[in-house]
């Protein structure tokens, strides 16, 4: 119970710093690039799926970090039509068992219209609680252009290595930013 009341200080503690060092806009959307490159290559039929999208949330390096508690940060951009319109960061807070750091890049993608005026509406959007997210899971080598993945909003969880499975945004808050 203790840890629980102390969970929030920790997190404070973990990335205060982070926060207090937000990149400039330019750093931001140069990051967005390269991320969103890497998915292209990584992912076939990525580029056409984005297309389809409303928008798309992209958070080129959300980095985890924990002993015992943990929590993860990162810092990204909204587009529509291909450009970007707004600035978020992600936050999130673990307890169990963890040791060390781990990155990874996120893209969420809102299908309709609606997932995305709600998000963009929202102060703090948390995952789980103010919308659900799939996180997309296909076989290797399919287009995924062509998949129906029947939810208004899809995550994509990657890294070097390519999409990264059994993983969740669930309790993630995701919070407009105003960078430099």
């Amino acid at each position: 119970m203790q840890k629980r009341r102390l969970l929030p200080f920790w997190i404070l503690f973990l990335f205060l710093p982070l926060t207090l060092f937000a990149k400039p806009a330019s750093v931001i959307d140069a990051e967005v690039n390269m991320a969103l490159k890497q998915f292209y290559h990584q992912v076939k039929g990525g580029r056409a799926f984005l297309q389809k999208a409303e928008g798309y949330l992209v958070f080129p390096e959300v980095i985890k970090a924990g002993i015992g508690i943990g929590g993860e940060y990162g810092e990204g951009a909204l587009r529509v039509g291909g450009r970007t319109v707004a600035y978020y960061n992600t936050v999130s807070a673990s307890v169990g068992l963890q040791l060390g750091v781990q990155k990874k890049s996120v893209i969420i993608a809102f299908l309709t219209k609606k997932a995305l005026r709600d998000f963009r509406r929202s102060e703090g959007w948390k995952a789980g609680v103010d919308g659900s997210i799939a996180i997309a899971k296909w076989g290797a080598g399919k287009d995924i252009s062509t998949i129906d993945f029947q939810k208004p909003i899809v995550a994509f969880i990657f890294n070097n290595q390519g999409l990264m499975y059994n993983l969740t945004l669930e309790g993630s808050k995701f919070t407009r930013i105003h960078p430099r």
